[in-house]
């Protein structure tokens, strides 16, 4: 089965297509694309958080969600004092 490991970077996204025996899962999919970094990410597949135990299907988009660097709260807050200023 063929998937697609990506990860979003502030300078552009890293992808790797993969080719996985059939019941493989996201952990195995994470261990054979060499992707740096990708022990401090949440997963996903299509956008919805999954743990790594969860088997893959042809096709599927594993995604790497990086930690937020600010609370997006916070920005906002900081952004409309900004205006005000």
């Amino acid at each position: 089965m063929r998937v697609e490991v990506v990860h979003a970077l502030p300078e552009g996204e890293e992808a790797v297509t993969l080719t996985l025996p059939a019941g493989a899962t996201v952990a195995d999919a994470l261990a054979a694309c060499g992707i740096a970094g990708r022990e401090h990410c949440k997963v996903g597949i299509y956008g919805k958080v999954v743990p790594a135990s969860t088997r893959l299907a042809d096709g599927d988009r594993v995604e790497l969600y990086r930690p937020l660097e600010i609370d997006p709260k916070e920005a906002r807050r900081r952004r409309a004092r900004k205006k005000t200023t």
